[in-house]
């Protein structure tokens, strides 16, 4: 469990690569490799050697979140006409999809409660 603060350490598709190569081509354990690589979690290897094995390199690539669209919009501003409406157009879809999954919104837009 993840305490207050702490940092996460960004593993890229090179590293897992490297390291997922100590276990299946040089045939040493999980273990072996996570107190070598100073990686406190050997089952993080073990599922990396796992999709290394059934989907290949690829399957060790980075996945891009997707966060929040609006943020480029709320932080300016000036919004130019088109990027007032693509602000507003993105707001009423994000309504729209909360409307579908049974909230319901105040005036406002903010979400009163669950209705399912």
């Amino acid at each position: 469990m993840a305490s207050k603060g702490q940092k996460f350490k960004h593993w890229s598709k090179e590293e897992k690569i490297r390291i997922v190569k100590k276990v299946v081509d040089e045939g040493k354990s999980s273990i072996q490799v996570a107190k070598e690589e100073n990686i406190s979690s050997s089952g993080m290897i073990r599922h990396w050697v796992r999709l290394y094995i059934e989907k290949g390199e690829n399957a060790l690539e980075n996945k891009k979140k997707p966060g929040n669209p609006l943020i480029k919009y709320s932080n300016k501003k000036n919004l130019t006409k088109e990027e007032q409406l693509e602000y507003e157009n993105m707001k009423l879809r994000i309504e729209n999809e909360l409307l579908k999954k049974g909230y319901l919104m105040k005036g406002d837009g903010t979400i009163v409660r669950f209705t399912k």
